[in-house]
């Protein structure tokens, strides 16, 4: 379709065997070498699997990977969910009619993304038993083109598909085998010491718990499971399949071997404020690669799927333009860290330095909270404001957004600036 559509691109199916850097060569698997003027590496990244080789152990890291956990979930009467990012948030609160374990390293939910002040106002949405209408999306949606479903052979299944996107489960039925909402139960701190399989579980004569349905009672389970979940606070849970749900590590092996990059120190190549790595007329964007330039002060990398897209789009401004012996200037996209989602069927934008980071203790919070509502946080330093937290309908996020980027001086407005009763966003207007 890409050919059809510009005849100056040519798509090479093939997975990549070598780079040869020094003689601006790539080797296919297919065999075959090509030469390149410029290089832009955007293989994204892997997802770090809690246990490889594990048939009852699912990542899902694609739009594949999606559909086959669609696929299991529809025999299964509980499952457990390892990890404690954006994937596992909706996960939790998108499956249905099936009982979900789910066990966090951190002491409150999407710590990434909040504080627990936020993590606290979201938890009793999966609580709540009747699940209400989904909020509309007002942007741009990005699905996957139905096609018909091919015979994935092995090598196709180890091969990484595309990245799932902000849209990832619509359209997808995630449904289990019982007849009610959600069933969620939450450990939190603590992390998979060992999984069993159900043979090596009976042998040892291990016990396991059930569904914890009242907290201070726990009973010994009868059921038996395909494969059995030992966690670091003792406590063994059996259930139909795990997903691990844990992040991604750049996925940089195959352009490695005989190359000098400089690496960050999270394992992505270090690209510099043309998206350029250390070896020459090499670049790389998305989640390969690790921000290394002076970054501004309310801007930080996240391995996001629209700082990827940002990424490439910049990126191959900077490639033409060198091409053409032309300067750019840094993208406005990188002046400012913005990002707009939703979890728990709530809209939640993230501003800034919207978890306070990098800013140690100098800095102060002003909340604002309606219970079931709105969740409005913002970080101040010196009078002025470095991030914010939007969860709701809060119409704030271009005000926060200019207030950021401008760093005018707030001090004088005090607890003000929240307050419901005035229209901040008419006054700053």
């Amino acid at each position: 379709m890409l050919e059809k559509r510009f005849p100056n691109i040519k798509v090479i199916e093939s997975g990549v065997k070598q780079l040869k850097s020094e003689e601006h060569c790539i080797v296919t698997e297919d065999g075959n070498q090509h030469v390149y003027k410029k290089l832009c590496l955007c293989a994204g990244a892997k997802p770090k699997l809690i246990c490889e080789g594990n048939p009852y152990v699912l990542g899902i890291r694609d739009t594949d990977s999606a559909q086959e956990f669609q696929k299991q979930l529809t025999k299964a009467k509980r499952i457990m969910i390892i990890g404690n990012g954006g994937i596992a948030l909706e996960l939790v609160y998108e499956i249905e009619g099936c009982e979900v374990i789910w066990a966090i390293k951190d002491k409150a939910i999407g710590n990434t993304f909040f504080d627990a002040g936020a993590a606290e106002f979201l938890t009793s949405k999966l609580i709540a038993e009747k699940p209400e209408a989904k909020i509309a999306q007002k942007r741009t949606r990005y699905t996957t083109e139905g096609r018909k479903k091919e015979a994935r052979s092995k090598s196709k299944a180890d091969n990484v598909g595309s990245a799932l996107g902000p849209d990832w489960h619509e359209g997808l039925n995630l449904k289990g085998t019982k007849e009610f909402s959600h069933k969620i139960h939450l450990e939190t701190m603590c992390e998979v010491k060992k999984i069993y399989l159900q043979d090596e579980f009976r042998i040892l004569k291990k016990k396991s718990f059930t569904f914890p349905r009242d907290p201070k009672s726990v009973t010994t389970d009868t059921e038996m499971w395909p494969v059995y979940v030992e966690l670091t606070n003792e406590k063994i849970y059996g259930c139909d399949f795990i997903v691990s749900a844990t992040g991604v590590t750049p996925n940089v092996e195959p352009f490695l071997h005989g190359n000098s990059f400089n690496l960050g120190e999270d394992g992505g190549l270090k690209v510099d404020d043309h998206m350029h790595t250390s070896l020459p007329d090499v670049y790389a964007a998305g989640d390969i690669c690790t921000a290394s330039w002076q970054l501004s002060p309310v801007w930080q990398q996240m391995r996001l799927w629209t700082q990827a897209r940002q990424m490439g789009w910049y990126a191959a401004k900077c490639m033409a333009a060198a091409s053409l012996g032309d300067s750019t200037d840094m993208d406005f996209s990188f002046e400012l860290f913005a990002h707009v989602t939703k979890f728990f069927n709530y809209k939640v934008v993230l501003l800034g330095k919207y978890n306070a980071q990098g800013l140690g203790s100098d800095h102060e919070l002003m909340l604002r909270c309606t219970k079931g509502q709105e969740y409005i946080k913002v970080v101040m330093q010196n009078g002025r404001m470095m991030g914010a937290v939007l969860i709701g309908e809060t119409d704030l996020e271009e005000t926060f957004e200019n207030l950021i980027l401008n760093q005018m001086n707030l001090s004088s407005y005090g607890e003000d600036l929240l307050d419901p009763n005035i229209d901040i966003e008419d006054y700053f207007d």
